[in-house]
C-alpha cells in the first residue's frame, strides 16, 4: 500500500467518522522528534481513550545536497490510554500503549544531512510496531513513577514552542540523538525504562530515568525488540524544569554506562553530556502571540561526530484570521568534533534554517508547508547547500 493511497483512505475514513470522533488539537506536539498526540488522560475524558494521528509529508531536494529527488513520507500513530482506577479500581494508575506505522522513506538520502530533514523519517519500512507500552502510578499528588517501553523525549528535552518545526533538529537535540549504538530511546526505536518525576511546591519539576543503553536490535531496525545483552550498559538522564512567567527552562544531563569506540582507537567509558533549553512568550496582542526558544548542548567529541549543538527560533500564533495558525523560523547548528575532523576531514559545522507555517483547515485536519535550507549537509565539503521545500498534512482523532 502506497503512502498516497493510505493518505486518501485515512482522509475518507476521517470524514466519515467526523461526527463520532473528537478532534485532537494536540496532534502536532512532539514525541521524540515527531509531532504526536498527548499521553495524559484528562478527568473529562472517558476512562478508555483511543487516539489516532496520521502524518503525510511530500518533500523534495531541489538544489544541492547529495542528489535531487522527491519523497513521500508518512507515519501513523495509534494510542490507547486507560485510566485503570476508573476501569478496574487500581488507584492513580494509567496504562499507555502506542503503536506506530512508518513507510520508511528518506528525504535525507537526497539531502545528505546528518540531522534528518523530516522528523517522521525512520528506517522501519512498511511495518506496524509497538512503540511505547508503559504504566504510570501517581504515588502522591506530586510524585509519579513510570515503567515500560518508553520514549525519553516524550518528557525529557521537550518544548512545545519548537514542536511546530518539521526538521528533527528541533526535537531532541542532535548532541543526544546522535549517541548510542542504536540511538537513545527515541523515535523510531525505544527501550525499557523506569522514570520518576517529583514536582516541588515552588513549581520546579525534577525528573530522572534509567533506560536500556541499546534500544531494539540494530541489525533489525524495523522490529520491536526487547533484549538485554552483555555490554549494552544503561542510559541515565536527569532534568530540572524551572518555571518562568509564560515559559520554562530545562537543565539536563545524560550518561551512558557502557563503553564506546573512540575515533582515535580503542574503547572507553564517559559518553555523557549536558543541555540547557528554554522557551518564553515574548509578546502578545489580541489573538496573536510570539514565543521564542533556544537550546545549547554538549557531547564528548572523542566518541561523537558533533560536540556542540545550538538552536533557536521564533513562533507566531494567530498569524492571520485564525487564532490557531502558527508560523515560525528556526535555526540549528552543530559543530563537528576535532577527533571526527581528524579522521574524516569534515567541515566544521552543519547548519539548517527552517521556515514553517501550520494551518488548521478543519478541527481534525491541518496543512503545513515548510522550507529548509541546509548548509554543509553532513558536514561534507563535497556537498553544496541543499534547498528542501515540503508540505505536511496531519489528521488526528480521539475516540
Amino acid at each position: 500500500m502506497s503512502g498516497k493511497t493510505l493518505l486518501f483512505g485515512v482522509t475518507a475514513l476521517a470524514t466519515a467518522l467526523a461526527g463520532e470522533a473528537t478532534a485532537n488539537t494536540t496532534a502536532h506536539l512532539h514525541h521524540g522528534s515527531l509531532p504526536h498526540i498527548s499521553n495524559e488522560i484528562d478527568e473529562k475524558d472517558p476512562p478508555l481513550l483511543v487516539e489516532v494521528a496520521y502524518t503525510g509529508e511530500a518533500m523534495a531536494n531541489v538544489s544541492g545536497g547529495a542528489s535531487r529527488g522527491t519523497e513521500y513520507l508518512d507515519n501513523l500513530d495509534v494510542v490507547l490510554e486507560a485510566d485503570m482506577e476508573r476501569l478496574i479500581g487500581l488507584p492513580a494508575t494509567q496504562l499507555h500503549v502506542y503503536g506506530l506505522y512508518n513507510n520508511g522513506a528518506s528525504i535525507s538520502a537526497h539531502v545528505g544531512d546528518s540531522f534528518a530533514t523530516s522528523n517522521i523519517e525512520a528506517d522501519s519500512r512498511h511495518r506496524f510496531r509497538l512503540y511505547e507500552a508503559w504504566v504510570q502510578h501517581q504515588i502522591t499528588p506530586s510524585l509519579s513513577l513510570k515503567a515500560g517501553l518508553y520514549d525519553l523525549n516524550s518528557e525529557f528535552d521537550a518544548l512545545e514552542t519548537s514542536g511546530l518545526f518539521v526538521g528533527s533538529a528541533h526535537g531532541i537535540g542532535v548532541d543526544i540523538s546522535q549517541t548510542g549504538q542504536n540511538g537513545p530511546s527515541i523515535f523510531p526505536v525505544t527501550s525499557l525504562a523506569v522514570r520518576v518525576e517529583k514536582q516541588l511546591t515552588s513549581g520546579v519539576k525534577l525528573r530522572a530515568a534509567v533506560l536500556d543503553g541499546v534500544p531494539g536490535n540494530p541489525d533489525r531496525p524495523g522490529r520491536t525488540t526487547i533484549r538485554f545483552n552483555r555490554g549494552d550498559g544503561l542510559l541515565t538522564i536527569g532534568e530540572v524544569e524551572l518555571p518562568l512567567e509564560e515559559g520554562r527552562v530545562l537543565l539536563g544531563h545524560w550518561r551512558y554506562t557502557g563503553r564506546f569506540d573512540r575515533f582515535s582507537g580503542g574503547m572507553a567509558r564517559g559518553n555523557a553530556g549536558t543541555y540547557l533549553r528554554g522557551e518564553k512568550r515574548i509578546s502578545k496582542w489580541q489573538d496573536t502571540r510570539v514565543d521564542a526558544f533556544a537550546r545549547l548542548g554538549t557531547a564528548p567529541g572523542k566518541f561523537n561526530m558533533f560536540d556542540r549543538f545550538v538552536s533557536a527560533g521564533l513562533k507566531v500564533t494567530g498569524v492571520f484570521d485564525s487564532p490557531s495558525d502558527e508560523a515560525g523560523v528556526a535555526i540549528a547548528s552543530a559543530r563537528t568534533s576535532r577527533h571526527y575532523r581528524d579522521t574524516t576531514f569534515a567541515d566544521k559545522t552543519e547548519t539548517v534554517v527552517e521556515l514553517s507555517y501550520r494551518r488548521e483547515v478543519l478541527s481534525f485536519l491541518s496543512v503545513q508547508p515548510s522550507l529548509q535550507v541546509v548548509f554543509n549537509p553532513g558536514a561534507d565539503p563535497g556537498l553544496r547547500t541543499a534547498i528542501v521545500p515540503g508540505i505536511r498534512t496531519e489528521l488526528s482523532f480521539q475516540f
